[in-house]
C-alpha cells in the first residue's frame, strides 16, 4: 500500500494531462487520490470521491479522526479483545497525520457529497454519523453487483459447473478469503478439518485456495499445504479450487448455501445481493467490523476465534451447519433471503439519487 500511495503521488502530471485530452464533466475518484479534486479543479471541472469500504467502517475512522480519545458509540460493530493488534493498527492510522490527511482531504475536497459504495437500508445510521461528522452529504449508491451470466464459462469448466448443478439446493458452501490475505498454515489445517467434519452432514463445499504471487499453480504445492489425505477424504462432496474463481457466479448458483467469508465488503455486498447467508471468518482491517454487521444486520453468524487468535475446526463447522442446516439457523437464512428480495424491489432507487446529485453538480 505505501508504495502504491507514492507511485499515485507521482502521477499528478500526467493526471492532469489526461483530464485536459478527456475534457470531462466529472471526475470521481477514491481515497488514493486526494490531490485529483485540486487537479480538476484548476481545469473548472467538479469532483467527487467515492468511498468502496462500508459507511461503517468509514465512520469509525473519521470519528477517530475528529475524537481520538472518545469512544466509538456503535457499541455493537466494535472490536473483540483478541482483535486489539487489528485495532491498535486502525487507531494508529487514524491518528497518524500523513494518513489522516490523505483521508481527510480527499473528502473535504470532494464537491458538495460523497458516494459510498452500500445501501441505506442497513447502514443508514452510520451513513448519519459519518455526515454529521464530516460535514458533506454521503450518498450510498446500491450494491453495484453485475449478475452473473451463469453460461459464459460453462463450456470452459463444464467439469466444475456440472458437479455444482448436480448438488442439492442450497447444500454447498462457498468459501473464500479474498485476493489480499493469505491464510496461516493452522488456519488451513482448521478450515480443512472444519470442512470436512460438514460433509458427515450432507454439506458440500467449493473452498478457493490462494497462494502468494509466483506460487500459485506449481506443483504438488497445494497438495503438500492441505492436510494428508484430505482431497480423498472429502472425495466429490469437495472442490478445491486454486487462485481465483468467479465468486458472483458461484454465489448466483441455486446450490449455495452459505458463504465462509473474510468480511471484505465487496464480498458481504455480493452475498446479500444473492441471498446467501454468510459464515464470518474475519482476518484484518476492516473485515471484523464487517462481521458484527453482518450479525447485527442478522443475515450471517461470525465463527469466534479464541483468545489466542486461534480458528478451531468444530467452532467453524458447527457455525456453518448452523447457518446451511439447522432448525436454529432458519432466521438467518430468512433474513438473507430477505435482504435479497429487498434490493432487488429497490431496484435502481439508490442509483437513480446519485445520478440526480451528480447531475445537480454538472448543471451548476
Amino acid at each position: 500500500m505505501p508504495k502504491l500511495k507514492e507511485a499515485f503521488d507521482l502521477s499528478v502530471n500526467d493526471f492532469s494531462v489526461i483530464l485536459t485530452d478527456v475534457k470531462p464533466d466529472l471526475l470521481i475518484y477514491d481515497f488514493l487520490q486526494p490531490w485529483a479534486p485540486l487537479v480538476a479543479k484548476k481545469q473548472n471541472i467538479p469532483a467527487v470521491e467515492f468511498i468502496t469500504s462500508s459507511s461503517t467502517m468509514t465512520c469509525f475512522m473519521f470519528h477517530y479522526f475528529k475524537n481520538p480519545s472518545v469512544d466509538f458509540p456503535f457499541s455493537k460493530i466494535y472490536f473483540r479483545e483478541y482483535e486489539s493488534s487489528n485495532m491498535k493498527r486502525l487507531l494508529e492510522c487514524a491518528t497518524n497525520q500523513k494518513e489522516k490527511e490523505r483521508a481527510s482531504e480527499g473528502v473535504e475536497r470532494s464537491c458538495k457529497i460523497v458516494l459510498i459504495k452500500g445501501f441505506r437500508d442497513i447502514e443508514g445510521k452510520y451513513i448519519d454519523y459519518v455526515t454529521s461528522l464530516v460535514g458533506k452529504k454521503f450518498i450510498p449508491v446500491g450494491p453495484l453487483v453485475q449478475e452473473p451470466c451463469l453460461d459464459d464459462d460453462k463450456d470452459e469448466n463444464s467439469d466444475f459447473w456440472s458437479w455444482l448443478d448436480s448438488k442439492e439446493k442450497k447444500s454447498t458452501v462457498f468459501v473464500s478469503f479474498g485476493s489480499e490475505y493469505f491464510l496461516t498454515k493452522e488456519d488451513i489445517d482448521e478450515i480443512a478439518y472444519g470442512l470436512q467434519m460438514i460433509t458427515n452432514f450432507d454439506i458440500n463445499f467449493i473452498w478457493v485456495v490462494r497462494f502468494p504471487k509466483g506460487e500459485n499453480g506449481q506443483n504438488g504445492l497445494l497438495e503438500k499445504t492441505l492436510p494428508l489425505g484430505f482431497l480423498e477424504k472429502v472425495g466429490n462432496k469437495g472442490k478445491i479450487l486454486e487462485g481465483w474463481a468467479p465468486q458472483t457466479k458461484i454465489l448466483g448458483h441455486a446450490n449455495i448455501g452459505g458463504f465462509v467469508s473474510h468480511c471484505g465488503w465487496n464480498s458481504v455486498i455480493e452475498s446479500m445481493n444473492f441471498g446467501v447467508p454468510i459464515i464470518a471468518v474475519p482476518m484484518h482491517l476492516d473485515q471484523p467490523i464487517n462481521a458484527r454487521l453482518v450479525e447485527e444486520v442478522g443475515v450471517g453468524v461470525e465463527v469466534v476465534r479464541d483468545g489466542n487468535k486461534r480458528l478451531h475446526r468444530e467452532t467453524l463447522a458447527k457455525v456453518i451447519r448452523q447457518v446451511v442446516v439447522e432448525d436454529c439457523g432458519e432466521c438467518v437464512r430468512k433474513r438473507a433471503d430477505d435482504m435479497r428480495a429487498r434490493i432487488k424491489s429497490n431496484g435502481d432507487q439508490e442509483i437513480d439519487e446519485v445520478v440526480k446529485e451528480l447531475a445537480e453538480l454538472c448543471k451548476n
